[in-house]
Order: structure tokens, then sequence, then C-alpha cells
């Protein structure tokens, strides 16, 4: 028998990569023989880097760069096994894990960590980029991205605003003479799971800006700050990013690469998917096992497990889903080759001990999945 095992991190608890080591060990138990490909996924927010790393045995270049509230940080970027392909995880530069919950402030953070990572990239020679947007602290549109690549943003004085959506509304001239001339020649595949517009009450500043610290009072003037600089773009390039899908994803950054850059936006589980080869791996596959911290309704929106199921899916292949938790109205996910959800938790438990033994309750549930599964196979005689 053969198994591909890809499932995404259980968020706060335990990595993709250590949640397939788990999986692989619970299988073994059962069917010590058994073929199993490891393949960890991520959907285009934090991990994206390490899974396409690790998928492609590609390595980290660390570098500092400007932290989302203006300190110096330290960042890393991706090059993929190819050697030519550059992976940017903006959660790494300008991401809300860098910051305090009690320092979050989205009229101040910046993408301008973001623009340093390209620019390092830039300069040692890689045009062929891969950038994940997910857990951004921002909500600047991605003038700070811009800002440290050559673009600058005056205000009525002349002068350069400071970072931070709070900001945006100061604009009066946007000049690109100086935006770095190595973009136009270089390609950006943004990997983002996000279709929402820059402006309005489904965009940026309203849906996500108070998961990163935006007061009810600060979500009217970030929308508006975001309206203002979306004219302007308009202005100078005729690009409409204001009801674009995708232009509000990451603070507005979504909307920034398709006004001013080479650009092809994918669902971040795709990105990932083809840069792993994993159509290849289901080739003689007889089940894959995918999973995440928790699996609902809104899974089914394009997150990793259906990402996997609908990948594994086009080869006949079907999928078990494993979950911290199992949330109402999953029905939809059976349509896309699912064959069963289950939740990890084999006892009542605290969410703090559950999340602690995460990677022993995804063995010994990959164990007892299998041998249901497999029921027809012979099993070792110690699994017994």
């Amino acid at each position: 028998m053969k198994i591909v095992i890809a499932p995404d991190s259980f968020k706060g608890s335990v990595s993709a990569m250590d949640a397939a080591a788990a999986i692989d060990k619970g299988i073994k138990n059962a069917f010590p023989h058994a073929e199993t490909v490891l393949m960890p996924v991520a959907d285009g927010g934090e991990g994206t880097l390490e899974t396409l790393i690790a998928a492609t045995n590609g390595r980290k270049e660390h570098v500092k760069v400007t932290g989302p509230l203006g300190k110096e940080v330290d960042a890393h970027f991706g090059i993929l096994g190819d050697k030519n392909t550059c992976v940017i995880e903006m959660a790494v530069a300008s991401g809300l894990n860098l910051i305090k919950e009690s320092e979050r402030d989205p009229m101040l953070t910046t993408t301008y960590g973001t623009g340093e990572l390209i620019k390092v990239a830039l300069d040692q020679g890689y045009r062929n980029f891969v950038i994940a947007i997910g857990g951004s602290a921002t909500n600047d549109g991605g003038v700070g991205m811009l800002q440290a690549l050559g673009m600058e943003f005056k205000d009525k004085a002349g002068n350069e605003i400071g970072f931070g959506g709070g900001e945006l509304r100061k604009i009066h001239h946007i000049s690109i003479e100086q935006f770095d001339q190595r973009i136009k020649d270089s390609m950006f595949l943004i990997a983002s799971d996000v279709e929402n517009p820059l402006v309005g009450e489904k965009g940026a500043s309203y849906v996500f800006g108070p998961q990163k610290g935006a007061t009810t009072e600060m979500l009217e003037t970030l929308d508006q700050n975001l309206l203002h600089y979306a004219n302007l773009v308009e202005n100078i390039t005729g690009v409409r990013i204001h009801d674009m899908p995708g232009a509000g994803a990451a603070g507005g950054i979504g909307g920034a690469f398709l006004a001013f850059f080479p650009t092809d936006m994918k669902r971040g589980i795709e990105v990932v998917l083809e840069n792993a080869k994993f159509a290849e791996a289901l080739n003689g596959s007889d089940l894959v096992i995918t999973g995440e911290g928790k699996v609902d309704f809104q899974t089914a929106y394009g997150k990793s497990p259906m990402g996997v199921a609908q990948a594994a899916q086009k080869k006949n292949v079907p999928t078990i889903i494993l979950a911290g938790s199992v949330g109402d109205n999953i029905q939809n996910l059976f349509q896309y080759g699912v064959v069963g959800i289950f939740s990890i938790i084999n006892q009542p438990m605290t969410l703090e001990k559950a999340m602690v033994e995460a990677e022993r309750l995804l063995e010994t549930s990959a164990t007892q999945i299998c041998r249901t599964y497999f029921w027809n196979e012979k099993l070792d005689e110690f699994s017994i």
C-alpha cells in the first residue's frame, strides 16, 4: 500500500512537518512495510516558506530587515531546489507574530521589511518569486514595500510619508521614477487565499483590520485612507484596484502587487502543491491523509485540506482529513473526494492538553484509521 501524508500545521501546536511525521509513525504502527510519502503543506500563510524549502530541498538566506513597527528584526527568505526561485513569506518580515498583542496597530505597521527582502533577493540575481502573503500585521496597501523598492509617496509639502495605514491619507503625489527597474523583468507568483477587494465593507480594513488591532473607530479611517491611495494608483497606472479580487489581501499588499508588479495570484495551497510536485507523488497511491487544527465550513473555501483533496480527486485517490476539532457544515467537503473527517481527540481534555499532546493524538488516530480503512490487509503480528 502507498499513502501520501499531506497535513498543514495545527496552529499553535505542531508544525506541518511534525504532524506528517506523527501520522507516518501511526501508519507504521499498523503496517510497518507501508510505503509512505511525507508532503507537509501550507496555504500561503505562516509555514509556506518552510514547507516549500523542505519539499524541494531548498535553502534559507538570513537577513536583517525593518519589522512591522519599524524596529530591526531577523528575517529570511528561501531558495527552492531549482536554485532559481526565491520564496518570500511576508509574515517573516511584516507578520502579526512579530509583535505583542498589545502593540498591534495597523495605523502604524508597515510592509517595508517585505520590500527589503525582495530587494536583497533582486541584488542576488533572483527574478522568479513566490510571495506568501498570509499572516500580515499591516494595513498600508503595500506602500511600505513599494517605498523599500524606490517608489516615492510625497505629501503636499514634498516630504515622504511615514509608515502605516494611518499615513496614506497624506499622499499627494506618487512617483515611480525610482521604482526598482528589475521588477519589470521579474515574475511574482502571489500565494493567497484571500479574494477580498481593497476597500468597502468586504475590504482589507473592515474584514481583517480588527485582528490586527484596529479599533471600531480606526476602521473607517483605514478604509478611507486605502480609498484615497487606490484613487491615486488608478490615476498613474490605469489599474483600478478598489474592487479587484485579491487586492485586499494582507492589508492591501495584494493591490500593490496587482498594480505595479508582473503578477499571477493563486491559492496558496495550489502554489505549494505545484512546487512540491504533489500530483506526481499521488501516482500509485491508495490513500491521502491530510489535516489541520480546525475543519469546518470555511475549509471548503480553499484551505489546505480541500486543496489536497481536490488534487487527489483528480487522480481518483480518496482523502481522509484529521483535525483537532471538527465544526459544523462540513458536508461540502465530501464532494471533493473526502471519504472521512475525524477529530484526533479521543477523550475529554482541555484545549491546552490537546495542543501539548497533538503529535501523540495524531499518531494514535492514524493507526486506528489505517487499521479500519485497510481492514482486509494483513496486519503485522506485533501490531494486533
